[in-house]
């Protein structure tokens, strides 16, 4: 591995990858494919633009001329994949960007990867396995997504294992549980919440806020994903989380100890519809591969707050426009 693209790579968890990446590796190149949606940002690259081993080229993983272009001219030889809509909310409004995303722009790719021997490492969810009521999901057990962006990445993994059985492509899958920390959207929940909270506005509870989910530190996903890119086995799944579960409830109240605001600000509203209430990975095959998470969630927690309280410039200019609407009629509109 020598020249990486990274379709998504100007978005939450993987312009964080491409950071890590550039770090680790001093004689890797890495060229960023993205399409700059809403929840793509060229700022979250800012610090590495002048980097010489890194380029940037906007475009669609659907357009299938423009990734070839993008393979050819960079002699690329492994994809990382973390282009997707990713928004559960934004899928149960409009699901038609997600099939095409993330099911169709992961054909395209999977295309490239079979005509030029590409390396292909796909970025999932820990959402296709479904709500889990009781003990944690391994990578053999059956997918049962419950939402339309779920059922997208599940999609997306069914056809990269057709993939790997019908073509021999070199390929694996990362499932990944909810992650958090610096440049995240402002949309996803734990964003939303403290810029919520440090503009003493509302923190919109689903339901009575009792969903379980593993939060995990990006930076920690980011190093599994490059264990399994450089010693999982072709054609397998890793699931990544720390195995800590918090209720929405419980990171609601943290974030507002850490930033010394009143639990007030807490209001509930409408559960959404077909929420899981529970997640829950388990991880040994990637502890297999000697992975740990160096995070605990209270850790993550206190370095995502502190991030977003010292980065204002990053994240208030877009609390605006487009965001704005779609907050209105996700919460505003539903009590």
């Amino acid at each position: 591995m020598r020249n990486i693209l990274i379709p998504g790579g100007a978005g939450f968890i993987g312009s964080n990858f491409v950071r890590y990446l550039l770090a680790r590796y001093p004689d890797y190149r890495v060229v960023v494919f993205d399409k700059l949606t809403y929840a793509g940002n060229l700022d979250n690259l800012r610090d590495i633009e002048t980097n010489p081993r890194y380029a940037f080229i906007r475009g669609d993983i659907c357009d299938a001329p423009a990734v070839e272009r993008a393979v050819r001219a960079h002699a690329i030889d492994t994809v990382v994949n973390f282009a997707a809509e990713t928004h559960v909310d934004r899928s149960i409004m409009d699901a038609d960007a997600f099939i095409r995303t993330d099911v169709y722009g992961t054909y395209v790719l999977l295309e490239a990867a079979k005509k030029f021997g590409l390396r292909y490492h796909h970025v999932g969810t820990d959402e296709v396995y479904g709500w889990v009521a009781e003990g944690s999901s391994r990578e053999t057990d059956r997918l049962l997504p419950r939402s339309p962006y779920a059922a997208s990445k599940a999609g997306a993994d069914l056809l990269i294992h057709a993939y790997v059985v019908t073509h021999k492509v070199a390929a694996t899958i990362t499932r990944g549980a909810n992650n958090i920390g610096p440049y995240q959207y402002p949309e996803k929940v734990v964003p939303l919440f403290i810029t919520n909270a440090l503009d003493n506005l509302p923190l919109p509870l689903y339901g009575d806020g009792r969903q379980q989910r593993d939060y995990q530190f990006v930076l920690d996903h980011c190093e599994a994903i490059d264990l399994v890119l450089h010693r999982g086995s072709i054609g397998q799944v890793y699931n990544v989380g720390t195995g800590q579960e918090t209720c929405n409830i419980d990171m609601a109240r943290a974030i507002l100890r850490l930033l010394g605001k009143p639990e007030s600000l807490i209001q509930y509203v409408p559960d959404r519809p077909g929420h899981d209430r529970r997640y829950s990975l388990d991880v040994t095959k990637l502890r297999g591969l000697g992975w740990e998470p160096e995070h605990t969630f209270a850790e993550a927690l206190e370095k995502t707050v502190r991030w977003y309280v010292e980065n204002e410039w990053w994240w208030r200019k877009l609390k605006s426009g487009e965001y704005l609407e779609y907050y209105r009629k996700q919460y505003l509109e539903r009590r």
